[in-house]
């Protein structure tokens, strides 16, 4: 008989930023690659997670994030090819009291108002802290809108990181 542990390959984010961009494109893609531009994650490999906060995650306002490098997110995403309709992305992080529990990351898109997309992420963070019987020390949000003209996205994303805080 063996004494199992943990395995991890891929280390645990100790770090973390929000941030939000919106932008028009020439093309869907192009509207969201200048969305990722305009968040300032445009030169990296974005890496799509689900929704958990690591324990002991710090929030920082931001980290330099070296061109190509493969970049953990958990982010929302909406383009639309719609003259003057209204779209929004937000995301929030509920934090644990507790920093040796996860948090969640909620991350939501619609066609409509910052305001509106930011509080029903929030919504949706307090019930995944609910369902997990957890109490929130505090939840973090960011959100953006944008007015589409031809082609526009918006982006929100929690982007995490490794290393000192």
């Amino acid at each position: 008989m063996h004494n199992e542990q943990p395995v991890h390959s891929i280390p645990r984010p100790t770090k973390f930023f929000l941030t939000a961009g919106a932008a028009e494109g020439y093309t869907p893609l192009n509207a969201f690659d200048a969305a990722l531009l305009n968040a300032s994650v445009g030169d990296v490999n974005l890496v799509k997670l689900s929704s958990i906060l690591p324990p002991s995650c710090t929030q920082v306002d931001r980290f330099k994030l070296e061109p190509g490098s493969l970049t953990p997110v958990a982010y929302a995403s909406i383009t639309s090819h719609l003259p003057g309709e209204t779209i929004a992305a937000a995301v929030a992080c509920a934090v644990p009291v507790d920093p040796e529990l996860p948090g969640v990351i909620m991350e939501y898109s619609a066609r409509g108002s910052k305001e509106s997309a930011e509080e029903i992420v929030r919504d949706m963070a307090r019930h995944a802290f609910e369902a997990r019987g957890r109490e929130v020390k505090e939840i973090l949000s960011t959100s953006v809108e944008h007015h589409v003209t031809s082609i526009g996205s918006t982006f929100a994303a929690v982007v995490f990181g490794y290393g000192d805080v």
